[in-house]
């Protein structure tokens, strides 16, 4: 069921402070009775945050209300909403995020990145207050759950974490490689320079391959490709 907008209601969102002051009003309609059920409803955004609509998806029992995935991203991508925020209340007064909580927003979660429609945050609110699942890091902890990830994605995340691995090792070695090739090069360079000036001190080609800890053969060879 759509909710309809007031005439004075704001239909940007810039922060959660927004959505608990709109849902607020919402939950603030309905009467006594149907106040101490709970309520699942949904925000479906743009992506400059523009309210396209609110739907109540569920309305449950005092303690719980159930909620199907299907429902909320049917809803979702009839009106081309690219973002959306959930909203529950608690009839208890309690704003703790139950077992249940946290795992529907887990599972929304991975649906949105399925059909690429992300759910940023989730609201528990009453009459009085709300808690943001983004306020409190829980987003992030759940965003990064695999519960309910199906196999084949986990298996292409593995993959490609062994890739990007295996590509930062190979330019390690890379790196190492080049650093060893530099550092027998500067090697050879100061040992040549060295050969030079002995030699043109007149020391003698055993003495001077000894100096250098090299053969008579080596220092001559270095000697014929090296002007004097």
């Amino acid at each position: 069921m759509e909710i309809k907008f007031g005439k004075n209601d704001k239909k940007f969102i810039e922060g959660t402070e927004d959505v608990f002051n709109i849902m607020q009003k919402v939950l603030l309609r309905d009467d006594k009775i149907d106040r101490d059920k709970e309520h699942f409803w949904i925000l479906g955004l743009n992506e400059a945050g523009f309210i396209l609509y609110i739907e109540l998806i569920a309305l449950g029992s005092v303690r719980e209300v159930p909620v199907e995935p299907m429902n909320v991203f049917r809803v979702a991508i009839m009106k081309n909403a690219t973002r959306l925020i959930a909203v529950h209340n608690h009839p208890s007064g309690r704003l703790t995020p139950s077992n249940e909580d946290r795992d529907i927003t887990d599972r929304l979660i991975q649906v949105g990145k399925i059909l690429n429609i992300a759910l940023v945050d989730h609201l528990i609110i009453t009459p009085e207050n709300y808690l943001s699942f983004r306020q409190i890091q829980l987003m992030t902890e759940l965003e990064k759950s695999l519960k309910y990830v199906p196999n084949y994605q986990i298996a292409k995340q593995i993959r490609k974490q062994e890739q990007a691995i295996a590509k930062q090792k190979l330019a390690v070695e890379k790196d190492k490689t080049k650093a060893a090739k530099e550092a027998e090069k500067r090697a050879k360079t100061q040992t040549t320079l060295l050969a030079i000036e002995l030699i043109n001190k007149a020391v003698d080609q055993e003495t001077i391959a000894k100096i250098l800890n090299i053969t008579v053969k080596q220092l001559e060879k270095i000697l014929k490709v090296t002007p004097i």
